[in-house]
Formats: structure tokens, C-alpha cells, sequence
């Protein structure tokens, strides 16, 4: 499964939709159970039995509105990730070029060069093209990471969005069971049903999410410290490539640096 920014908001757009629905159905529970209720006929062991289950319906449904909300707050992250993952890609390719340019075939200064600066150049080369391929490696890991990252959370507000579609259908069944001539105790244990369920279900969810992330927060660390690890880079930094700097065997205008020499 790729990630499509096109779909990922389609998916948050339905899950905002559906807590807004549920929202609108809490408070269409209490007037059906007072309708329900509101009958001569309907005795009184009946009136509490309907009132008890309105307020579980409601509370339960309330419940699942909040968790809905709380996970809507994240909603933003997998398209920051997924942008940080191109920008991860941009500075892949950058690197590659500078590995690329740092090549032995790309040093064209033989036929012109020669002697111990020209050999300190060229040996001080190696190393930097290897640390830059190196950078492009972790650019192109961080990427994958966060690209893996944006497409669970991708599959994960699918998964809510069903979730919510789901329970919304349960709790207009029980309304729609309060006014019905004879009281629907099935209808009334569908919603509570539906509820255990999709409280379960999105406990699950998250559970697997969270479990995703922490191993990709986990490879995320370690990249960073290959980042941050200067051994790859001779001196810790990079020398100056620049060839009219070691035109007469030392460093152009007198600035040693006896770093370079062979």
C-alpha cells in the first residue's frame, strides 16, 4: 500500500465526517427515548429500563467520540512525513552527486598535475566520496522510514474511518429502536454491542500503530547517530576540493594544511 496524500485526506475527511455524525446522533438519543417513553401503556419498570440504556447509549457513544478526537490531533503527521521523506530523497540525490564527483575517473587532472600534492589530493578524495555515499545511504533509509511511517498512518485512519461508519450505522438502529411501537431490546444491545466492539477495534488500531512507530522511531535513532558520526570524514570535515589550491605541490596563498599531505 503507497501513500497518496489524495486518499490520506479523503480517509481524515470521512473520520472528521463520521464524529461529527456520531455528535449529531447523541443528541437525537435522549428526545427518542423520551418519545419512546411518553406513552400510557409503557410501564414504569419499562420508562427505566429506556432511560438506563439512552444514558449508556450515550455514554458509550460519547466515549467513542472523544477517543475519535483525540486521534484526529495526530491527523497532520503522515503528510509531515511524507514531504520530510521527498526532502529526504532531494538530499539523497544531492550527495550522490558529490560522491559521483568525488570519483577517481572524475578527477581529470593528470595530464596537467603531478607530484605529492597531486597524489595528497587525490587520496584525500577517496574517503570523502565514500562519506558521501554514505550521507546518501542515510537519506535514502530516513525517507523509506518516513515514508513507511506516513503509509501506516494512512492505513490506520482507513481503518477509523470504517470503524466510524460502523458504529454510526449501530446507533441509528437503537434510535431508531425507541420509536418503535413495542420497546427493541435487540436494537438497544446492538449499539452497546457495537460499542465493546469498536472500542476494541480501535484499541487495536492504535496498539498496532503505535507499535509501527516505535520500531521506526527506533531505526530513526540510530540513523541519526550515523548522521552525527564524523569518522567517515577524514580530520571530521571535509577538505577543499578545489584543484588551484595544490597547483605548486602545497595550499593555494600559503594556508596549510597539513591535514592533506600524503
Amino acid at each position: 500500500m503507497g501513500f497518496s496524500q489524495a486518499q490520506y485526506e479523503a480517509a481524515v475527511n470521512k473520520v472528521t465526517d463520521g464524529a461529527n455524525g456520531i455528535n449529531t446522533k447523541i443528541g437525537q438519543v435522549a428526545p427518542a427515548a423520551n418519545s419512546a417513553m411518553d406513552h400510557w401503556y409503557i410501564p414504569g419498570f419499562i420508562k427505566d429500563a429506556i432511560k438506563w440504556l439512552a444514558e449508556k447509549i450515550t455514554q458509550l457513544a460519547q466515549w467513542i467520540l472523544n477517543k475519535i478526537i483525540e486521534l484526529l490531533k495526530g491527523a497532520i503527521a503522515p503528510i509531515r512525513m511524507f514531504v520530510d521523506a521527498f526532502d529526504w530523497q532531494d538530499i539523497r540525490g544531492l550527495a550522490s552527486g558529490v560522491s559521483g564527483q568525488l570519483k577517481d575517473t572524475a578527477l581529470t587532472v593528470d595530464d596537467v598535475w603531478h607530484g605529492s600534492a597531486r597524489d595528497a589530493y587525490v587520496k584525500a578524495m577517496k574517503p570523502q566520496s565514500d562519506a558521501a555515499d554514505r550521507v546518501a545511504k542515510i537519506g535514502d533509509k530516513v525517507s523509506t522510514s518516513l515514508t513507511v511511517c506516513a503509509v501506516a498512518g494512512l492505513a490506520f485512519y482507513v481503518a477509523l474511518g470504517v470503524i466510524v461508519v460502523k458504529f454510526i450505522a449501530a446507533m441509528v438502529t437503537a434510535i431508531a429502536a425507541f420509536g418503535t411501537a413495542v420497546f427493541s431490546w435487540a436494537g438497544a444491545a446492538l449499539i452497546v454491542e457495537e460499542a465493546g466492539v469498536n472500542t476494541g477495534l480501535i484499541i487495536a488500531a492504535v496498539t498496532t500503530l503505535t507499535a509501527l512507530l516505535g520500531a521506526q522511531a527506533a531505526q530513526m535513532s540510530t540513523l541519526h547517530g550515523e548522521a552525527v558520526d564524523a569518522s567517515m570524514f577524514p580530520g571530521g570535515k571535509w577538505p577543499n576540493p578545489v584543484v588551484a589550491g595544490y597547483s605548486d605541490g602545497s595550499v593555494k596563498d600559503g594556508d596549510a594544511d597539513w591535514s592533506l599531505k600524503g
